[in-house]
């Protein structure tokens, strides 16, 4: 009697943790299969910083010029972030939403100039090419 209860419990939970290995394996492929395929669209999410704000809103937000050939005025990029993010403070009044939000617009401006500045100082590298510093003994 005790051997058939337990082979039904094993065999119960066998069946549910076997569905559940399915459908977290199905998860899994249809997650991979919309990484791919964004992945391919250069409009899609994975070019926005990881709060979702295009650069548009986050100058918008700061109330600042997009950068302009991948160079920004960050001094006043950061001057208006402290005075957005102390003004929004939730002590004093503030949303935590809208610092919340302050702080990624500026993440995001950051995030563009940053890439701006790599691109650059690889695309001079490749004009000026690879030049070794070659010791020699003496």
């Amino acid at each position: 009697m005790a051997h058939r209860i337990i082979s039904q419990i094993v065999l119960t939970g066998g069946r549910v943790f076997g569905r559940a290995f399915a459908e977290a394996w199905r998860q899994a492929a249809a997650s991979q299969k919309y990484a791919a395929a964004s992945a391919n669209n250069p409009g899609s999410a994975t070019t926005f910083a990881s709060s979702g704000l295009t650069l548009e809103e986050a100058c918008k937000i700061l109330n600042v010029a997009p950068p302009k050939g991948g160079k920004a005025d960050l001094e006043s990029v950061t001057e208006r972030f402290k005075k957005l993010f102390d003004l929004n403070n939730p002590k004093n009044g503030g949303s935590f939403y809208l610092q919340s939000k302050i702080l990624r617009a500026r993440e995001r401006i950051e995030l563009e100039v940053r890439t701006a500045e790599q691109t650059a100082s690889r695309e001079q590298e490749l004009k000026e090419g690879w030049n070794p510093k070659v010791y020699k003994d003496r």
